[in-house]
């Protein structure tokens, strides 16, 4: 697999397309992979270029993605350049000039320049319905060579005793056999559970959200609102216990909004019909341009938000089984970075696995341990600063109010600044900063966007590299 393994990204150095590795049984990997959500068909992607087989198992009758609008941030569509995805995404893609933070009457607190960040980093922001991002992933895996099997709901796992094969057992009694199986099977996973030995369901956040689409023509006819849709951002307003959100899809033909409240829904269930009415009144006080929008609005949905908190190991003691995405370490949507983690895990994946010179139990191990090595700090920080956010954009009015508001503008005007020397915003930063708007350099910025997955798993590798270690096939 052909990658860009720089230290540093820039505009000067976009991300290369990954040409697949030919590679002879010796080494060929069966890879089954549970669950054809964006996480399972991104990992299908890579270990397939990766040179191995993959097969995609998924429970539902039809191979389809539910949803509305999800943001794409440059870690992320580097990520998809690098599958050869460039073109047909950018077909379906809305690239937002900005991120606007705003108070719930109304007052903008602050912005980030999307495309100042884009160019510095050599990879786009992009806006996408789900549905779009989900038939490019399906298209190109099966251009790859996937093979998908519809109704197939795997209950448990069985290994072999030599270690070096598993057998995943479906519900309608069927089994498959699989040199490694791959959990990819969302936020309610019973992969999860299979790995763990034990019932582990999702924990809620306490938050819920409604997710509706409007027809951009309806927006455009008013005065008022056309200029939501003629130049596209991201805006957040934020407020006591509540926000929103919303951008431009499709080039312009739906615009997507996304209201975050208290959990009322019933304790079981996770998606459920919302009252238009009910939801209208939750953010009559607002900034009243909300409500103007929101009185478009037919239909609605309500998800509860739950997490997934950090597992010890994600890959079982054999080598044969692992897991990826929002079955390990599902996140508030309030860093935008839920997909985002899932695509990076499947890449990731992809990568540790094009090393491999054989199928030992050894060489699987070895290459599973790098991968996890790579992915489950990083994705836990974004857990933990997607709860963060949650208390930052929910704060009341008050005195913390202000200083929240004082440190937008401040980092706002930091950020400026930054912006007249855009190398800097390449560099990677250790950890976390205080700025409140959080895909800025001094959020989490510094370490997520400027993420250089290539080169992680290619340093980690070498640090764990032994005598009698595979060598590197990069």
């Amino acid at each position: 697999m052909s990658v860009t393994s720089t230290s540093q990204m820039s505009s000067r150095s976009p991300p290369r397309v990954w040409q697949k590795v030919e590679r002879d049984p010796s080494s060929r990997l069966h890879v089954i992979i549970v669950g054809a959500g964006l996480g399972g068909l991104g990992a299908a992607i890579s270990i397939l270029l990766a040179g191995h087989d993959a097969t995609v198992l998924e429970s539902a009758s039809e191979i389809g993605e539910i949803g509305a609008g999800i943001q794409v941030l440059p870690n992320s569509s580097r990520i998809l350049i690098s599958w050869g995805l460039e073109d047909k995404m950018a077909k379906h893609a809305t690239m937002p000039r900005y991120a606007n933070m705003i108070g719930w009457k109304g007052n903008l607190l602050s912005r980030m320049d999307l495309h100042a960040y884009a160019d510095a980093l050599g990879t786009p922001f992009w806006d996408f319905h789900r549905a779009n991002l989900h038939q490019c992933l399906l298209d190109r895996a099966i251009e790859l060579g996937a093979k998908l099997h519809v109704k197939s709901r795997v209950e448990t796992v069985e290994y072999a005793r030599d270690g070096l094969t598993a057998t995943a057992v479906l519900s309608d009694g069927r089994t498959m056999l699989a040199d490694l199986i791959v959990g990819a099977d969302g936020i309610s996973s019973r992969l999860r559970e299979v790995l763990l030995r034990k019932p582990d369901p999702p924990v809620p956040t306490g938050d819920l959200a409604y997710r509706l689409l409007i027809n951009a023509k309806d927006m455009l006819d008013d005065p008022e609102l056309r200029h939501f849709i003629q130049v596209p951002q991201v805006n957040y307003w934020v407020g006591p216990d509540a926000h929103a959100v919303n951008y431009v899809l499709r080039g312009g033909e739906l615009f997507n909004m996304v209201l975050l409240v208290p959990d009322d829904m019933p304790e079981a269930a996770m998606t459920v019909d919302g009252n238009v009415e009910e939801m209208q009144a939750l953010y009559r006080d607002w900034d009243p341009i909300i409500s103007k929008i929101l009185r478009l609005c037919q239909s609605v949905q309500k998800w509860k938000l739950c997490i997934r908190p950090s597992m010890e190991r994600w890959t079982h003691e054999s080598g044969t089984f692992t897991l990826l995405g929002d079955a390990v370490h599902a996140t508030l949507p309030y860093l935008a970075s839920g997909c985002g983690m899932a695509l990076e895990d499947g890449a990731a994946l992809g990568l540790c696995l094009s090393k491999l010179t054989n199928k030992s139990r050894e060489q699987k191990l070895h290459a599973l341990g790098v991968y996890e090595q790579c992915r489950k700090e990083r994705t836990e920080k974004v857990v933990e600063r997607g709860n963060f956010q949650q208390y930052m954009y929910h704060i009341h009015d008050g005195e913390e109010q202000r200083e929240r508001d004082k440190r937008f503008a401040m980092f706002g005007d930091i950020d400026e600044k930054l912006l007249k020397t855009p190398e800097v915003l390449t560099q990677p930063r250790g950890g976390s900063g205080d700025d409140p708007l959080p895909w800025r350099y001094h959020g989490v910025g510094g370490w997520l966007l400027t993420y250089n997955l290539e080169k992680d798993v290619e340093d980690r590798w070498e640090q764990t590299q032994g005598e009698d270690q595979p060598r590197s096939l990069l």
